[in-house]
C-alpha cells in the first residue's frame, strides 16, 4: 500500500512532464535575503522614514505603498507562487520607526510529496505603549496575552492603511490575522501555554490554511518580538539570517537527475 501511494505522485511527475519539474524549480531572484534587508536594518525608535526609504524597495520586483505613518514594499514572483512584504510604521510625533513587519509566503514544496508544501514566515517587532505596559495584570501569562492582542491590533491598523493601495498585501495580511487569532483562541482556552511563548520552540497551534504553526514572542523592555512559522516552515523558528548562516555549513547541494521521459 505504501509503495502504491508513492507510485501515484511518481507517475504524475512522469506524465505531466516539464510543468511539474518547473513547479519544483526555484523561481529565481529576489532571494529571501534580498527582500529582508530593510527589516533587519530598521531599528525601532532610531530609524527615520528617510533611513527606511533608502533600503526598503527593490524597484525591479516590488511596489511601494505609503500612508501618513506607514511605508510598505511588497512583491510577488512572476508565476505567483511566492509573495512577500516589508512594512514599517512610524511614531507620528517623533518620526521614528515604531513597528516593523516581514512576511513571506511560498507555495512551492521544500520536499517532494510531503504535505503541507506551502510555508509562511512572519516576523515583527513592536514598540509597546504605556496603555499596555502600564496596566496591572493578575499574572505574567495574562500580560503576555494582552501584549499579543496589542500586536494584532497594531498589525491590523498598519496593514489597513496601505492595503487599499495593494490588494495582494491585504490578502497576505489576512493570513497573518488568521494565525494570530488562532493563537489567541488557544491561549484564551489554556492561558498557561503563554508561559511557553518565550521558549525556543514556542507554542504549537493549528491554522486553517497551513495545517500547523509555531509562534514565539520575546519581550525586552518595551519591545515585543514575534515570530510565526506556518506549514512547511513550522519545523523550527529560525529567522532568515539564521537560515543563511546555517546554509554556509551545509553540504553542497546534490544534483537532481531528471528521468528522460520528463523531457
Amino acid at each position: 500500500m505504501k509503495a502504491a501511494k508513492m507510485l501515484v505522485p511518481a507517475c504524475c511527475l512522469i506524465l505531466c512532464g516539464c510543468s511539474i519539474v518547473e513547479f519544483f524549480t526555484p523561481e529565481g531572484p529576489p532571494s529571501d535575503q534580498q527582500t529582508s534587508v530593510c527589516y533587519y536594518k530598521t531599528k525601532l525608535k532610531v530609524s527615520s522614514s528617510a533611513d527606511v526609504l533608502a533600503v526598503i524597495n527593490l524597484p525591479e520586483y516590488e511596489l511601494v505603498s505609503r500612508s501618513k505613518s506607514v511605508i510598505a514594499s511588497a512583491g510577488q514572483k512572476k508565476k505567483g507562487y511566492k509573495s512577500w512584504f516589508t512594512l514599517i510604521a512610524f511614531d507620528e510625533n517623533e518620526s521614528t520607526a515604531k513597528r516593523k513587519y516581514l512576511f513571506v509566503v511560498d507555495e512551492k514544496p521544500k520536499i517532494l510529496f510531503v504535505e503541507p508544501r506551502e510555508g509562511l514566515r512572519f516576523d515583527c517587532e513592536v514598540a509597546l505603549g504605556s496603555d499596555v505596559l502600564g496596566k496591572p495584570y493578575a499574572e505574567e501569562n495574562a500580560r503576555r496575552i494582552a501584549i499579543l492582542k496589542d500586536v494584532l491590533k497594531s498589525f491590523r491598523k498598519d496593514t489597513g492603511e496601505v492595503s487599499p493601495d495593494n490588494k495582494e498585501l491585504g490578502i497576505d495580511g489576512m493570513l497573518v490575522n488568521q494565525a494570530l487569532e488562532a493563537v489567541l483562541v488557544k491561549l484564551e482556552d489554556s492561558p498557561a501555554l503563554a508561559a511557553r511563548l518565550n521558549e525556543p520552540n514556542g507554542v504549537d497551534f493549528s491554522h486553517i490554511n497551513f495545517d500547523r504553526g509555531k509562534i514565539r514572542m520575546i519581550i525586552t523592555d518595551d519591545i515585543a518580538a514575534v515570530r510565526i512559522r506556518l506549514g512547511s516552515f513550522a519545523k523550527d523558528l529560525k529567522d532568515i539570517q539564521q537560515e543563511t548562516a546555517d546554509s554556509r555549513h551545509e553540504a553542497p547541494e546534490r544534483k537532481i537527475i531528471i528521468h528522460p521521459l520528463l523531457h
